[in-house]
């Protein structure tokens, strides 16, 4: 068991968490949440430690190992599997086929494992970091982002190894549905403090609205009788008959605490701006055929786009789908074949080289304005980007990764468009925001071509797919459940696509539940898409009243000042008249909370019932081993 004590830390004046106390516990699969720059690096940083805190302590067991992968590059051996083998406890020392295995899961052929490291990609070499760590066995393996330069094979194959894995875990990412699906327990970074809950990411957020919506209704409930108390006073102070009751008042008034107002979370609050499409297609591909070598990338491929579609290019990663995004926006042109768009098209394309695309010099407010829109617009897209105030006249030399993801998003939201080409716009954003993303395509009027190795996006939103597998390319009509009941992934289950295996063959071993693989993913994807549909129109709701309750507030604040200003002097008819308006705005307040406390109600019981279809899914999938 590893317990953190009493754990604060700070940059400067920003505070990241302080005070934090948990402990992970035997067998506990963590997923660790919070928004980009509330402290989840520097926690794991400081639990593997490789930083120190301020304040507070970290308790590790003496000879627990830690393993933590970097995104550091540093090599020593000839070959892939001799790097690899270095990870390795001693005891395991020689036992090269379990090294074979993890380097396999995610993505190595065996040709791969004989080439030096330095050949491959950035993202393959961190592969390879992450398959030294998993194969090493420590007692607690933290993950930041370890989906990010994963394909969507490699993904689901990490996955069920981590479902598996017989110690601790914490995990950072930002694809919701990975981290449900394996975490036990969420551990949560929010208003500078940490917070651990068992159960899934719902079930945190869940909890975190209902916490914040009792302390506001707390508040502005004590903020309605200290207006009163004030008001009594302001009238009656000049009273001599009155005084006691009055100076009874004012010492209560001292001694009552008063509750702040909570401060504004920033978050992506955005939608895409369509421009009207007068036709039923956008685009046709016709026998599409390209290469960078002599063999062809792209292969006889055709491809109609409606108006409305909402496509997903799907398969393992360097097999052409960012070539062929790249074919569609125009930044390449195919070797044979056509690509007719209609004339009224407008593309937001956002490439996965989005920084060649950003302009070093420009500040962000003036990146914005060069997709051609005026400063104040480019202000409001800042703002709504995360990007406030004085934010949007930093560099973008100096932004992160994460934050030049952002602002080219935002270059998208100041040009309408009706056909929006995306290609992995949710590496480097943080959960919430990748959520954020997901309804504005979701709401967005015309048609959306994207490449993600999402599963929730893939569940969610696409009604068509193009699937790069078995050496080719090829359009599935139809949703991702149905994808994986009729033609599945080529590289599990040995090789062979769930579409293929027979109805003779033996239930896989361990199932003792009898229920494969493929029903698994398509219930817990029916699942999701059920949970998208009941709760967003719930959270909508509730975020609506949220908003009513504040400027009704606003107003009776006002109308209360105003009161003081009529009782003062004496305007019978504005107090009869300021009366009557101050109870119909309680009124209207106190309605509201009702119905806001019915719809959390039923909110935290409609998570409550998914949690447990996860779970119940969950314990099925455990019992096959």
């Amino acid at each position: 068991m590893i317990k953190v004590n009493n754990l604060s830390k700070a940059f400067g004046s920003q505070v990241l968490f302080e005070e934090a106390s948990f402990s992970i516990n035997p067998k506990e699969r963590i997923g660790l949440v919070g928004r980009n720059g509330h402290g989840k690096t520097t926690l794991f940083r400081i639990i593997a430690g490789e930083e120190n805190a301020d304040s507070g302590e970290v308790a590790v067991p003496r000879y627990y190992r830690i393993g933590y992968v970097t995104q550091e590059i540093l090599f020593t051996e000839r070959s892939v599997i001799e790097e690899a083998e270095k990870g390795l406890p001693e005891t395991l020392r020689g036992e090269t086929w379990m090294a074979e295995k993890v380097l396999s899961g995610l993505g190595f052929s065996k040709p791969d494992m004989l080439r030096r490291p330095h050949e491959f990609s950035g993202g393959f070499q961190v592969r390879l970091n992450l398959a030294k760590v998993l194969v090493s066995r420590p007692g607690l393996l933290l993950l930041d982002e370890p989906t990010n330069y994963l394909d969507i094979v490699a993904i689901r194959w990490l996955e069920n190894f981590l479902r598996r894995w017989d110690g601790e875990l914490m995990m950072i990412t930002h694809d919701r549905s990975f981290m449900d699906r394996i975490a036990t327990h969420i551990i949560g970074i929010h208003r500078k403090k940490i917070r651990k809950i068992e159960g899934g990411t719902d079930k945190y957020y869940g909890r975190m609205l209902k916490e914040e919506e009792i302390y506001e209704k707390t508040r502005i409930n004590d903020e309605r009788k200290r207006k009163e108390v004030e008001l009594f006073i302001s009238r009656f102070r000049a009273k001599a008959r009155l005084a006691g009751m009055v100076q009874s008042r004012v010492k209560a008034l001292e001694k009552q605490g008063k509750l702040n107002r909570l401060d504004k979370i920033k978050a992506l609050d955005f939608s895409f701006t369509y421009r009207p499409f007068p036709s039923k297609v956008l685009m046709t591909a016709d026998s599409l055929a390209f290469s960078y070598t002599r063999e062809d990338l792209i292969k006889d491929f055709g491809i109609t786009i409606g108006r409305n579609d909402r496509i997903c290019v799907i398969g393992k990663n360097g097999k052409g789908k960012t070539t062929l995004l790249r074919l569609l926006a125009g930044d390449l042109a195919p070797r044979v074949g056509t690509i007719n768009s209609h004339n009224d098209v407008v593309i937001g394309y956002f490439s996965q080289n989005y920084v060649s695309g950003l302009n070093p010099g420009f500040s962000v407010e003036e990146e914005i304005m060069s997709a051609g829109c005026d400063r104040q617009r480019a202000r409001d897209i800042a703002g709504a980007m995360m990007f406030e105030g004085d934010h949007a006249l930093k560099k973008i030399a100096v932004l992160s990764g994460g934050e030049m993801s952002r602002v080219l998003l935002a270059r998208i939201l100041a040009k309408p468009s009706n056909l929006l080409l995306l290609d992995e716009p949710t590496n480097h954003l943080d959960m919430e925001s990748s959520d954020a993303l997901l309804a504005a395509i979701d709401e967005f009027a015309g048609a959306a071509v994207v490449v993600t190795h999402n599963e929730m996006f893939l569940s969610t939103l696409a009604n068509r797919f193009v699937v790069f597998q078995a050496g080719g390319v090829s359009v599935f009509e139809g949703t991702y459940q149905s994808f994986l009941e009729n033609v599945g992934w080529e590289d599990e289950q040995g090789g062979i696509s769930s579409g293929e295996r027979s109805a003779d063959a033996p239930v896989e071993e361990g199932d003792r539940s009898g229920v494969s693989k493929k029903e698994l993913r398509r219930q817990r994807a029916d699942i999701l898409s059920r949970r998208s549909k009941i709760i967003n129109p719930l959270k909508s709701r509730i975020s609506e009243i949220r908003d009513t309750i504040g400027s009704q507030e606003s107003r009776l604040a006002g109308l209360n000042r105003d009161m003081i200003a009529a009782s003062s002097s004496g305007d019978g008819a504005n107090i009869s008249r300021l009366s009557k308006e101050i109870h119909d705005s309680r009124s209207m307040i106190d309605a509201m909370h009702g119905e806001l406390e019915l719809l959390s109600r039923e909110l935290e019981e409609k998570l409550k019932g998914f949690d447990r279809e996860m779970s119940d899914i969950g314990s099925v999938s455990g019992a096959r081993g």
